[in-house]
């Protein structure tokens, strides 16, 4: 077994770390944590994410601005055939870090590795997936069991690996009794490298090196109108223990960018240096209030419309987040301009804290709710009322809305005790609890018992997919991604539909449908989208490209060029 382990960890010890005088046209990032792995097939930590992106290149990205998805390592657009459910997608000429060709039987490789093992976090894009087959070196045809929406926007988006280097692998691993678990232990330390970057040494717990990889294929090359490089000699990871020492950095020039959110105490420490821009981008990200709907209260619908008429998102944006976000009405963030809902709902108008109080009560009384005390007196201002009464003329019991602890998110910490607030108004006695995320979410998504919680999705999917798996029925069960038990027979035969549907028009229609019902019967209750601050300093280097999830992105370490350097200059 040990020496099958030695076999299992194939990678070359990097060469021993000296001190090193980092050129003048090395980027250098400042990043809170070191990579957890730099097995692809493990990585799921931002940390890690920010360096295989470099490496590992896809088929199809987003482009800025439309998040469309554009030709990489492919030449075109996939050819679908109707008749046969195939897609063919043609391959550019491009090169590993050691020379040797990408070609269809990396892709090939690499598709049937996630199905032979049921990678986790790539299983389920590829479980449709009947046959993959290399026509020739730079094609590879691709056939479906059904037809499937997310093939093209996230199967064709799988990061690819080199067979030659993973081949001996995957065949030591199937040779042990537990072969998923052997494939996800692989200590890989110098990946084979297809993207701009290729790792020259790491020094842990201090920094990465990269350094520019000379096959990259888009070296000279102007794909989507844009000019890629890298026009940088490499890039260095500098590993910050806190935002406290990354942000000092960050002013003295000891680094040129902060990987990281910044949060509004520190913008008052960099405002008005000449040498740190700031740029603020929208996240894919949805924060949102859920709500119970096996059990009453919530299982009433007047009762949900009534506590969203009370939440005043305007408020938490500008007093909770200091304007570092964006209030979210539809479930699809504004960034997502495609599949966004563009539609104000009814509790999301610019409305007083009286008015929201005098809807909510007219919703309430509607609906057959009581007090012996109203919200409302005959004069229509808010007064304190009594304990709520259902239509049956008992009493609303006490409520418990579950947030994550402050030092967790002191954002949604915050919004709970807030919508706490709000609900008293109309009687609605309701307390925020804050708890260790873990056990919270074992409560709300393992046991469902909760009555209302606050939490969020940091890191949404392009794809909409994910509309469809939050609240369809057959994902209501214990862990399950339905947390809320939203059941609607017409919301599920969307979904099935939008799955189905290739065409990007139609498709769009089905989420835009879906998304409305959302709006009507308030299974979540979208609060937030935070925007994403970042700074990085323009005295050194130019090009960053802004767009929804940050200038941390492949298109910007592909642009990226030193101040004042005319392209024409550009290596």
């Amino acid at each position: 077994m040990t020496a099958l382990l030695g076999v299992m960890l194939l990678a070359l010890s990097p060469p021993a770390a000296q001190a090193v005088e980092w050129d003048q046209n090395i980027l250098k990032i400042g990043v809170l944590e070191e990579p957890k792995s730099l097995n692809l097939w493990l990585a799921g930590d931002a940390w890690s994410n920010h360096v295989l992106q470099l490496f590992y290149q896809q088929l199809y990205v987003n482009r800025p601005g439309d998040l469309k998805k554009v030709p990489w390592l492919a030449t075109g657009d996939p050819q679908y055939d109707p008749q046969t459910l195939s897609y063919t997608v043609d391959l550019r000429p491009a090169r590993w870090s050691d020379g040797s060709p990408f070609t269809a039987h990396d892709v090939v490789f690499t598709g049937q590795l996630i199905q032979k093992f049921k990678v986790p976090r790539f299983y389920s894009l590829w479980s449709f997936v009947k046959s993959i087959e290399a026509v020739g070196d730079h094609q590879v045809r691709f056939v479906l069991n059904r037809p499937d929406a997310s093939f093209t926007a996230r199967t064709l988006a799988t990061p690819l690996v080199q067979k030659t280097q993973w081949e001996p692998i995957v065949k030591q691993c199937l040779a042990t009794k537990k072969p998923l678990a052997s494939l996800l232990r692989v200590s890989l330390d110098h990946p084979a490298s297809s993207g701009p970057f290729v790792l020259k040494s790491w020094r842990r717990g201090v920094f990465l090196h990269l350094e520019r990889n000379p096959h990259f294929f888009g070296q000279g090359l102007s794909l989507d109108g844009r000019p890629l490089g890298p026009h940088i000699e490499g890039i260095v990871f500098k590993v910050y223990g806190t935002s406290d020492a990354a942000i000092l950095a960050l002013r003295k020039g000891s680094i040129d960018f902060y990987w990281n959110n910044v949060q509004p105490g520190y913008l008052r420490d960099i405002a008005g240096d000449p040498a740190i821009q700031v740029f603020r981008n929208q996240k894919s990200a949805l924060y949102f209030m859920g709500f119970n709907l096996r059990r009453p209260p919530f299982d009433d619908l007047a009762l949900r419309r009534a506590v969203a008429m009370l939440v005043d998102k305007r408020f938490i944006v500008t007093r909770v987040l200091q304007n570092a976000g964006e209030v979210m009405s539809a479930l699809v963030p504004a960034g997502n301009a495609f599949y966004h809902l563009d539609q104000v709902a009814p509790y999301d108008q610019e409305l007083t804290r009286g008015q929201r109080v005098q809807k909510a009560y007219e919703i309430l009384t509607e609906a057959g709710y009581t007090w012996k005390t109203r919200p409302m007196d005959h004069a229509g201002r808010v007064q304190t009322c009594s304990c709520l009464l259902r239509p049956d003329g008992s009493e609303v019991p006490p409520l418990t809305i579950l947030t994550p602890p402050a030092d967790y998110d002191p954002q949604r910490a915050m919004s709970g005790m807030m919508i706490q607030e709000w609900l008293g108004q109309v009687g609605i006695m309701a307390a925020a609890r804050p708890m260790a995320f873990g056990a919270m979410l074992e409560k709300v998504k393992g046991h469902h018992d909760y009555d209302a919680f606050v939490l969020g999705y940091g890191n949404l999917s392009l794809d909409p997919a994910w509309v469809s798996a939050f609240f369809v029925s057959k994902n209501a069960g214990k862990s399950g991604w339905n947390m809320s038990g939203y059941h609607d027979p017409q919301f599920d035969a969307l979904a099935e539909k939008a799955a189905k549907t290739l065409d990007p028009e139609q498709r769009r229609d089905l989420v835009l449908q879906m998304q409305r019902m959302v709006q009507r019967d308030v299974p979540f209750l979208p609060l937030y989208n935070p925007l994403l601050v970042e700074a990085a300093r323009n005295d050194r280097f130019q090009g960053w490209v802004p767009m929804v999830g940050g200038i941390g992105n492949l298109w910007s370490l592909c642009q990226l060029r030193p101040s004042g350097a005319p392209a024409a200059e550009v290596r």
